[in-house]
């Protein structure tokens, strides 16, 4: 498989919605497929206006690099080897809340979350990233 599937990307996504609703939270959930284009969007109710362009571009940027969008801050410091990396592809998130979504070790789509705190974005994400793991599970 190297793109993620409509059913893989409405699990996903009621996945990471129903964490973010057991944590109190109003998110902004992003799903990108393995061409970093947008595969699926929800917005709870409540969520900030704000996070809308984040969550995606969080989810387009964990894809673009295929690693966690935190990993990419860290690189991204002053003196880093990434240093400035966010103004590229059109804008970047280098902060924790995107996660790159993979079936069998092939990297197939991303999630982005944004509307709370970094921790809280990234354990959202998490949510999804585990349920896509699970239901690869079941299909292998």
């Amino acid at each position: 498989m190297t793109d993620i599937t409509l059913e893989q990307t409405e699990y996903v996504l009621a996945a990471a919605l129903a964490d973010a609703t057991a944590r109190g939270l109003a998110m902004n959930v992003a799903i990108v497929d393995a061409g970093a284009n947008l595969k699926a969007f929800a917005r709870q109710d409540g969520a900030w206006l704000g996070s809308i362009d984040i969550s995606i571009k969080k989810a387009r940027t964990a894809r673009y690099f295929d690693m966690p969008t935190g990993d990419i801050g860290s690189l991204s410091q002053p003196g880093g080897p990434l240093y400035n990396i966010e103004v590229s592809n059109d804008g970047l998130i280098s902060f924790p809340g995107g996660l790159p979504l993979a079936v069998e070790g092939v990297v197939v789509g991303a999630i982005g979350v944004s509307g709370s705190t970094v921790e809280n974005d990234h354990a959202v994400a998490s949510a999804g990233v585990e349920a896509n793991t699970a239901l690869a599970g079941k299909t292998a």
